[in-house]
């Protein structure tokens, strides 16, 4: 080999060195730009997910956004907001307020045993049923079924008296009143509607299962449990006559007692 020949090889040979650190060096390069993209996707990722979960915790509930609803009374509703149902005359001079919380078992019990005579002393003209009604219940035990039942309950109301009667009725049944310990039953549209298919008024009532499945009284539900709440009530039930406090048991030899004076 000739010593041209020789240094043509070397340089040819350096050449193709340079040319492959130099392909080197651009893979390192776009390998370094990859990774930080990558980086930076992942961190945005993560950053946005963080954003998300920080909006979702700041964002206000269901019920604390209908606090913000406009308020829809009821039909057969009362008193300032139509925060209060009366049953019976509202010009009799004997008021009977019973205050209750739907989801809860004395309340249940309580109407399992005297509901149907306390309903009855209003149809036949002795006094007149104030019923209102709270939700602290949910607070105690957690879960919104309260408050739902009482949207629900302003939906039965809105179709009329007797649909009210008979719903509240069914609901502290002692075949459909949830165990304080169970399920929230309450808190779930659909088993309010299944419950009112056993109310002859309710059945298959349209307008009635539009107005639960849209929350359309959900706002007036949240009113009659501050107007509860202001009353100073501290357990359920409460029942008063004409003002004075009567006790659940042997309620109806109360009422008949104080009536007599």
């Amino acid at each position: 080999m000739s010593s041209r020949n020789s240094k043509a090889s070397k340089a040819a040979a350096r050449e193709r060195l340079r040319a492959e650190r130099e392909r080197e060096a651009k893979r390192a390069k776009l390998r370094r730009q990859i990774f930080v993209g990558v980086g930076v996707v992942a961190v945005l990722a993560v950053a946005g997910g963080v954003a998300v979960a920080v909006n979702a915790a700041n964002k206000p509930s269901y019920w604390e956004a209908a606090k913000k609803d406009k308020l829809v009374k009821p039909a057969n509703t009362s008193g300032t907001n139509g925060t209060t149902i009366v049953v019976g005359d509202a010009n009799n001079k004997n008021n009977l307020d019973l205050y209750e919380d739907l989801r809860c078992p004395a309340c249940a019990q309580f109407e399992q045993t005297s509901g149907a005579d306390v309903l009855k002393g209003a149809k036949d003209g002795k006094y007149k049923i104030t019923y209102h009604f709270g939700t602290f219940l949910d607070g105690n035990l957690g879960g919104t079924g309260s408050k739902n039942a009482l949207s629900a309950v302003g939906a039965a109301a809105n179709v009329s008296l007797d649909a009210f009667e008979a719903y509240h009725t069914l609901l502290y049944s002692k075949a459909h009143h949830p165990e304080e310990s169970g399920p929230d039953l309450f808190a779930k549209d659909e088993n309010m509607i299944k419950l009112a298919q056993d109310v002859p008024a309710l059945k298959d009532n349209a307008k009635f299962q539009a107005d639960v499945k849209n929350g359309t009284f959900d706002k007036w539900a949240l009113d009659s449990s501050d107007a509860f709440n202001a009353a100073g009530i501290q357990s359920t039930p409460t029942i008063k006559l004409n003002g004075k406090a009567l006790t659940a048991d042997g309620v109806m030899d109360q009422i008949t007692a104080n009536l007599k004076k």
